[in-house]
């Protein structure tokens, strides 16, 4: 049974949960998630959890995500991209200069408001939901880190392609808007490419049509990342136990580790084999995530 996470290349139109019902077929198995959500009208990585690997949803989408996307002044739309209605017309441009300061403005930590027309929930309904029933819709405030904006290029009087690099849970579409309203011009995502959530890139992602033609070929597991991989990014504890020691670990209880730091997820090793996510309490290191392969 394959098991792990797959790096897709979601085409615009597409839903994520569009993706996870292809790769559910593909792969034969029930168990199957993303790791964030990305807007049907956008493309790019998404990081898709195959079998025990979905245990892995808190640890991979917590990560620093990088987009290439178009802003486009001089009208503002109700969903923040070229998918909405118009709500505001300005016959106005931007300069590249006033541009590149604006952004120099918006990098690094603030509060951002979620768009009406997303996935975040009010009352366990999404926003979008409530919006198209027209439902008064308490505004939800996120905190986010905007590392790094840099312009690509200009494309044309009103148009700016840059590159945001951005923590979970940032709207790069509220991130124009903000923009747009900064510079006291309407604007609106027009295009918005995903090339990194945490160590996955654009480069190394597969296409549906790709995954299929691999299943085809019996080739593939080629496609899959290991978990153990997948979570390459946490630093690693590894223990030499004995082997009564090990199995009580195994069995879910704590063993005192003087130098792991407590609160710390850590990717767990045991006499060199890998076990999965460990985390130390008060009582001392347990596994919070079981990913070896004698455990169901």
């Amino acid at each position: 049974m394959l098991e792990g996470v797959v790096n897709v290349l979601k085409p615009p139109g597409l839903t994520s949960s569009d993706v996870v019902t292809d790769l559910r077929h593909i792969f034969s198995m029930k168990r199957v998630g993303h790791t964030g959500t990305l807007d049907p009208g956008a493309a790019g990585v998404l990081p898709v959890c195959i079998g025990r690997a979905t245990r892995l949803f808190d640890y991979l989408v917590d990560k620093d995500k990088e987009y290439l996307a178009e802003i486009h002044f001089g009208a503002a739309t109700d969903t923040q991209d070229s998918y909405g209605q118009i709500t505001q017309r300005l016959e106005k441009t931007v300069t590249e200069k006033q541009f590149l300061e604006l952004l120099c403005t918006f990098q690094g930590e603030q509060d951002q408001e979620a768009p009406v027309y997303s996935a975040v929930k009010q009352d366990g309904k999404k926003l979008y939901q409530l919006a198209r029933e027209g439902k008064e819709i308490i505004p939800k405030i996120r905190r986010i880190n905007l590392h790094s904006l840099e312009l690509v290029k200009g494309e044309g009087e009103r148009s700016f392609l840059f590159r945001v690099c951005c923590s979970r849970g940032t709207y790069v579409r509220t991130l124009c808007h903000d923009i747009g309203r900064a510079a006291g011009v309407p604007a609106h995502l027009s295009f918005l490419l995903r090339t990194r959530s945490g160590n996955f890139r654009i480069q190394d992602a597969y296409t549906i049509g790709e995954l299929q033609k691999l299943k085809e070929a019996g080739t593939l597991a080629s496609a899959v990342t290991s978990m153990e991989q997948a979570l390459s990014g946490l630093d690693e504890l590894r223990l030499a136990l004995p082997e009564r020691e090990g199995t009580l670990l195994k069995n879910g209880v704590s063993l005192a580790v003087p130098e792991a730091k407590a609160g710390i997820p850590y990717r767990l090793y045991c006499n060199g084999s890998f076990l999965g996510i460990g985390k130390v309490g008060v009582e001392g290191v347990h596994i919070c995530a079981y990913l070896c392969d004698d455990q169901g």
